[in-house]
This record gives C-alpha cells, sequence and structure tokens, in this order.
C-alpha cells in the first residue's frame, strides 16, 4: 500500500533505498536487488583498477559513538573503492564526552557538505534518530546499534550463504550462542525468513535466548547436537565475556563444553554444510581452531564480502537521492 510503504523511513515513494537501519520492512525483492548489486563489486579486488567512480565527489562520514575497527574499516575501503572522500569520526573520545550533543554532532559534520552517514551507537535506535533528523539529501546507514540491528552484517552473511548454497529456500540455518543480546542475530533471523528459508534454529542456553523467540519466526533449540542436524548452514555468535560476568553462564569451558563447534558436533549437520561467524571470534570458546580452519569454514570469505555487500548499499541508497532529485 502506498502510504504504509512511505511510512518505511528507509524507503522513498518508489521503494527506493533512501536509508539502512534495519532488514525489518524490507522485501524480499529489495534484499536480492542488494545481492545482485554486490555481486558487481565482488570481482573488484580482482582487477588491476580495484576503484568505481560511482560516489566520485560524495563525503561520506563514517560516524562511530562505539569502537570496531574492524566495520569501520570495511566501510572506509568500501567508500574509497567507490570514488568517495571519507571523515572518520570516533565520538566516544571528541564531541558527546564535551557535552555537545548528537544532534550539534551531526548539524556540524552536515555543515561540511557530508552526504552519508554511517553510524554505529550502543543505543538501540540512534541510527533512526539520527535518519530522522537528517537534512533531505543525507543518507544514513546503520553499522550496528545497541542490541537492535546489524543490517549491513547480516546482508553480507546472506551474500556469503548464497555464493556457497545458491537458492535460499531449500536451506536449514542454525543460529548458535548468545542470541538474547545479538544485534547480528536479530538481523540474520529477519533476512533469512525474508528471503524464504526453509527453516532458521536458535540454538543456545536459556540464559541466552530470548523468551520471544519463537515470535521471531524461528525453532528452538538447548541442545547443540540436536539444533545442528541437518542443517547446510551453521553460524556460530560471539560470546561477550561480561556474560560470564553477568552469571548468565558458569565459564567459558563449560560453555564450549555445551556449545562449542568441534568436526566432531559438525558431523550432525549435513556434509558440504558451511560454518561462518560475524567476528571477532573468541577460539576454544564457540568453535576450536580446527574448525574455524578448517575446510568447512568461510569466515574469511564473509569479511571480503562485507566490502561488496557494503558498497552495493552505499551506492544504492546514493542512487535513490540523486533519483528523487535533491541536492545530493
Amino acid at each position: 500500500m502506498h502510504g504504509r510503504q512511505h511510512h518505511n523511513i528507509q524507503l522513498n515513494e518508489e521503494g527506493g533505498l533512501r536509508h539502512f537501519l534495519t532488514i525489518d520492512g524490507l522485501g524480499r525483492d529489495l534484499l536480492t536487488r542488494i545481492l545482485d548489486t554486490a555481486e558487481s563489486f565482488a570481482t573488484l579486488p580482482g582487477r588491476p583498477v580495484k576503484k568505481v567512480p560511482a560516489l566520485r565527489g560524495r563525503i561520506i562520514t563514517n560516524l562511530f559513538f562505539e569502537n570496531s575497527t574492524r566495520t569501520r574499516t570495511t566501510f572506509e575501503l568500501a567508500a574509497k573503492r567507490l570514488s568517495a572522500d571519507v571523515l572518520n569520526f570516533n565520538v566516544s573520545t571528541s564531541a558527546t564526552s564535551k557535552g555537545e550533543t548528537l544532534l550539534d554532532t551531526l548539524r556540524n559534520i552536515e555543515a561540511m557538505h557530508c552526504e552519508m552517514f554511517v553510524v554505529r551507537h550502543n543505543e538501540s535506535g540512534a541510527a533512526h534518530f539520527i535518519a530522522r533528523h537528517a537534512a533531505p539529501g543525507v543518507s544514513v546507514i546503520n553499522a550496528g546499534d545497541g542490541r537492535h540491528a546489524h543490517p549491513t552484517q547480516a546482508m553480507l552473511d546472506m551474500f556469503t550463504i548464497r555464493k556457497h548454497k545458491g537458492d535460499f529456500t531449500p536451506l536449514r540455518v542454525a543460529i548458535v550462542g548468545d542470541i538474547l543480546h545479538s544485534r547480528v542475530a536479530r538481523s540474520q533471523i529477519l533476512a533469512l525468513n525474508t528471503l524464504g528459508v526453509t527453516e532458521v534454529r536458535v540454538v543456545g542456553p536459556r540464559t541466552l535466548i530470548p523468551t520471544d523467540a519463537r515470535a521471531l519466526g524461528v525453532h528452538v533449540y538447548h541442545d547443540l547436537d540436536e539444533g545442528l542436524r541437518e542443517v547446510d548452514v551453521v553460524i556460530m555468535l560471539r560470546l561477550q565475556k561480561e556474560r560470564m560476568a553477568g552469571a548468565l553462564l558458569p565459564s567459558e569451558e563449560e560453555y564450549f563444553r555445551l556449545y562449542g563447534l568441534t568436526n566432531e558436533r559438525l558431523e550432525a549437520a549435513k556434509p558440504d554444510a558451511i560454518v561462518m561467524h560475524p567476528g571477532p571470534m573468541n577460539r576454544s570458546v564457540e568453535m576450536d581452531s580446527e574448525v574455524a580452519d578448517g575446510p568447512r569454514s568461510v569466515i574469511l570469505q564473509q569479511v571480503s564480502y562485507g566490502i561488496a555487500v557494503r558498497m552495493a548499499i552505499m551506492s544504492m541508497c546514493m542512487q535513490t537521492f540523486e533519483a528523487d532529485g535533491r541536492p545530493a
């Protein structure tokens, strides 16, 4: 319905991507278009010139209120491969610690004629807040907000799955670990269900599975061997050390004993199942090195595909603003 579509802040009236804040509310066609666009950028690393002129002369700002070297550097590399100019603001150490508000920071950077913000923040909803208050012609991409969403990570995971498995429809996917606190898992579940997989499973201890998990359209397992049975894709999540201190888990050793991925455990999955991890990985906590470095692991491919996927999302957002006739 026309009115409802426009209600989604991420889309323009024609359904083009203006901002990329969450997978929620985006349809299968749009997610597939992102993956198809990323496909065209994925061959760039093999070419002598690794740049395309899509965003030449544009200014993209990495606005990180929370540290993440890996995510920031892949966004920076993606922007530079699109020929954009990049500003990096590590705001946790500058503006807001001096008492400057989020909106003041935003206005000051907009005054430099920046056209896109890549935002990472430890509070859920921060990227939506910035998108609602950004000047017309400024696009916002969510690089992770609180426990809420990490949509570009989910899309690079979808790209990795499609590269190795082709069609999403017949797949069974198990996401293992701390589902409760994981913005990555929430975005992955939305993307997998939107793309039409047969089944999404979440596997973990009761203390780390949301009570409303079934409402997300998943099957819940507390036993790893059962949860991995006959799956095509295994996604291991990072266990954050503070969960140990918070008494949600007895110890790292106990967690690995019950939920750590080993080659023996992986035998429950299909013989051609792939193993993924959004990183950074805790070896011998989420999985042992034999699996992490083994033939089923596609963890390093995820990192390199992340650049192509982020290039696709940035270029699609910027094209939408140009099509709207706004002064991008």
